[in-house]
């Protein structure tokens, strides 16, 4: 039998040419047996072919109306992507499967975005940015196209700082939550308490939600100054939150009622003892504290109390959670609670190089305490640790301990002074990098000794 060549209408070259070498060609030939098999790989052309279909609106089975705009679809590509759009379409139970134009409810926040979101169920291609982020999500989340929800995650766990800077921070929380997108909600939870004082100077900081407010207030791993600065913030926001209620309610006594209530929440949450003595008595200036004297004035003499040392009348305070809450410090970076250690030019610091410093700190917040300070001794590995091979003389004789190389950064903290009497201790150190002019904090390890 004669053998005949075809030719192929596409671009493609023939296979025996593909095999020539250096020769170029649109499909990637692996080649499995150089006697009779090559592995042909023309996905780009696929994909190109399905741009095209999409581009080009040809043989549409099915037009999706959202908002204003139609769009040109094919039920095959919408039910093989989508699992809401299979049951939709192919489900008698549904009153769209035999439609040709189905009208879809979505946000308005969604509606400009439709169009980007139905490209990537053909083309698997979608730029993601900060603007749209979030609709794209939330399209993914409806019609359960999990690939997609998954890398708009991904993104979003990434740029939280970007989030914030953009004023974008708590829409992200607040979907997160409601979702049930853990990992995106404790990301912006954590950038929240370890950077609440630049949070707290956005224009976003009004849009935080009450019920959340409230529950990273009563975390002990916020970062701020000090409590007075915490309390100064709060205050912000609890001005923001009648503004508010101004605009939508004209009673007046139902405003001051609601607002009574809502002080009494949130400043509920304010660690007073925390506060120096003398920040204390600068409270009583405050308008805020002037407007509601019976809940401060009792929030304050438990602060004035554990000052003066009196600790049979705190006693009872500790029997509760919240009440011993009030006397656990969070993580103050004022002078007398923490110390800056700089690492510059890291890449170009040697291998096992070692940054020491010692700090000094109070053993108590309390002010009859203060006379009570402890030193510390930092050693800091930002290039790991090489622990040289050594030997141990014990009763039972000498024993050889190996050479041991750690490549993980690694702190050491010793107590220069040790008390007679038992020290309960918590450690956090605070790491940040540069981004930009702001310097947010990316972790932060916590460990409590005895």
């Amino acid at each position: 039998m004669d053998t005949q060549d075809y030719e192929d209408d596409s671009s493609e070259p023939s296979p025996s040419k593909s095999r020539r070498k250096g020769s170029a060609h649109s499909a990637d030939i692996e080649e499995i047996d150089e006697s009779c098999q090559i592995m042909v790989n023309n996905s780009d052309n696929v994909l190109r072919i399905l741009r095209n279909l999409y581009h080009d609106k040809e043989m549409c089975d099915v037009y999706l109306k959202v908002g204003n705009k139609e769009y040109g679809a094919h039920r095959l590509i919408l039910c093989a992507t989508s699992d809401v759009f299979q049951a939709m379409l192919m489900c008698p139970k549904w009153s769209e499967w035999h439609e040709s134009r189905v009208e879809l409810l979505e946000l308005p926040i969604c509606e400009g975005f439709f169009n980007l979101f139905l490209e990537y169920l053909y083309t698997g291609k979608i730029l993601i940015t900060h603007t749209n982020v979030m609709p794209i999500l939330a399209l993914a989340d409806k019609y359960i196209v999990k690939g997609l929800s998954r890398v708009c995650l991904s993104y979003m766990c990434k740029h939280v700082p970007h989030a914030a800077s953009h004023n974008q921070l708590f829409s992200w929380l607040q979907y997160s939550t409601a979702c049930g997108h853990t990992k995106v909600m404790e990301t912006c939870q954590n950038y929240i308490k370890w950077n609440f004082e630049a949070v707290a100077n956005t224009p976003d900081f009004s849009n935080f939600d009450i019920d959340m407010f409230t529950r990273i207030l009563w975390q002990n791993d916020i970062v701020v100054h000090n409590e007075m600065v915490l309390y100064n913030c709060v205050t912000r926001w609890l001005e923001l939150e009648k503004i508010k209620m101004q605009l939508v309610c004209c009673n007046n006594v139902e405003i001051e009622k609601n607002f009574k209530n809502l002080v009494e929440r949130i400043m509920s949450c304010i660690r007073f003892p925390m506060m120096t003595p003398r920040e204390l008595a600068e409270l009583l200036l405050s308008t805020i504290i002037k407007q509601h004297k019976e809940f401060f004035m009792d929030r304050m003499a438990i602060g004035m109390k554990y000052h003066s040392g009196y600790t049979d009348q705190i006693q009872p305070y500790y029997n509760t959670e919240e009440g011993r809450l009030l006397f656990i410090p969070r993580l103050y970076t004022s002078d007398s609670c923490s110390a800056i250690l700089t690492i510059e030019n890291f890449r170009t610091i040697p291998s096992y190089h070692t940054s020491t410093f010692v700090f000094s700190s109070h053993l108590s917040a309390a002010e009859h305490e203060s006379h009570k300070v402890n030193e510390w001794l930092v050693d800091l590995y930002p290039r790991g640790i090489w622990f040289k091979k050594c030997y141990l003389i014990v009763w039972q004789g000498t024993l050889e301990v190996p050479e041991e190389v750690l490549y993980t950064v690694r702190l050491s903290l010793t107590c220069r002074e040790l008390s007679e009497t038992d020290m309960r201790v918590k450690v956090s150190v605070l790491i940040y990098g540069l981004q930009g002019k702001n310097k947010p904090f990316r972790t932060i390890l916590t460990k409590n000794s005895w």
